[in-house]
């Protein structure tokens, strides 16, 4: 693009449907975007909304029906409870007005059909918000994975033991008429990460469990899928989501396991990483080239007739066995913060140029609201 094209794009007008906390952190970051504007926030009159308005100067309406239609918004950011996605995200679409929405899309694939249905007719963007694709930290595991630099991957984890002292008994989030449950309302984050790396999963196994002394409340899930068929050969990954911690001991961990060693993944939105492996010369470098900067701990060196190891029946050379330390240095919250802010301009190019080629496109959050009703409806039996 020239200097000529970039001075002639015109300012993406932005309104909002749920500015609580969430909501701010993000719109804080789109705002970053060059040629974007916050115009107006409507159905809220918490605290952040009024503040937010004040800060960037935006207008605060009392209906949806006033933001959808107010002529100088061009997108509709929607962060409100999983239930009403659906009819919001349906309202801008009808107005003629492109959509970011919250995960996940909607509350079943056969809304999220009609949605993206109705965007595609209009040319419009109908996007969730899945922004772990966007992590550099996922890129380099998918070129790990891809390059086979430590052998074929064969298994995987993603364990989240998720702090819930902000989510009373009375929160929407335990209510699945308007959360859709663990799976649907948080689990389509990671579902659609391991696609991304993997290719499309099939749901195998899944449980709901229910807090004891409590009839309501569904506060751990966990689900094996499948990737790969019998020619590239089968592997599972499981998912495990656990809303039980205080809040001082939320935490994530997520673990690849290859042929000639592994990966350990820390935090939601993963930034820190730990590889222990074995591997030649040539390995090596690759590694240090793909984890720049990454600390290197020699845990043995290997030589002579050692060299040749043996697993899975295959035969391959090693120097050492290593450990990798990578992203220990980084702040999480500004590497979130970087996330949001790639999103919204991968998706604010799209609309200025709408042949432009997104990581995120509305298939996204289909998709993996698909995997995500059926682990919820395999778990109900």
């Amino acid at each position: 693009m020239t200097n000529t094209d970039a001075a002639d794009v015109r300012e993406i007008g932005i309104g909002v449907i749920g500015m609580g906390g969430f909501g701010l952190f993000a719109v804080q970051q789109f705002l970053q975007v060059p040629h974007t504007n916050l115009v107006a926030i409507a159905g809220s009159k918490r605290e952040e909304a009024i503040a937010v308005a004040k800060r960037f100067g935006a207008e605060q309406l009392g209906s949806l029906e006033e933001l959808v239609s107010h002529p100088d918004v061009d997108l509709i950011y929607i962060a409100t409870p999983p239930f009403l996605h659906y009819e919001q995200s349906m309202l801008a679409l009808n107005a003629g007005k492109h959509v970011i929405c919250e995960k996940p899309l909607a509350m079943n694939p056969e809304q999220g059909e009609e949605m993206l249905a109705l965007a595609k007719q209009k040319g419009l963007l109908m996007v969730t918000n899945l922004m772990q694709r966007y992590n550099p930290m996922f890129a380099r595991v998918k070129h790990l994975i891809d390059k086979n630099l430590l052998g074929e991957f064969l298994h995987g984890y993603f364990e989240n033991y998720a702090g819930d002292e902000g989510l009373s008994p009375e929160h929407w989030f335990w209510d699945r008429e308007k959360s859709g449950g663990i799976f649907i309302e948080h689990g389509v984050h990671f579902f659609d990460m391991f696609a991304g790396w993997l290719g499309d999963g099939k749901v195998i196994a899944s449980r709901i469990l229910k807090r004891p002394n409590s009839a309501d409340i569904e506060d751990q899930v966990q689900a094996t899928v499948e990737y790969g068929d019998e020619a590239t050969g089968k592997k599972l990954v499981n998912f495990y989501h656990g809303f039980t911690q205080t809040g001082r001991m939320d935490r994530q961990e997520m673990r690849l396991l290859f042929e000639r060693g592994d990966i350990t993944l820390y935090e939601w939105v993963p930034t820190r990483m730990v590889m222990r492996c074995v591997a030649d010369e040539e390995t090596t470098r690759a590694l240090m080239d793909l984890f720049p900067g990454a600390q290197l701990n020699v845990t043995a060196n290997i030589g002579g007739k050692d060299r040749t190891l043996r697993g899975r029946h295959k035969t391959f050379e090693a120097y050492q066995q290593i450990e990798l330390k990578f992203g220990f240095g980084n702040e999480k919250q500004h590497i979130y913060s970087e996330l949001l802010r790639l999103m919204f301009r991968d998706q604010s190019a799209a609309i200025h140029y709408p042949e432009t080629h997104r990581i995120i496109t509305e298939a996204n959050g289909l998709t993996s609201l698909e995997t995500a009703v059926v682990a919820d409806r395999m778990a109900r039996g």
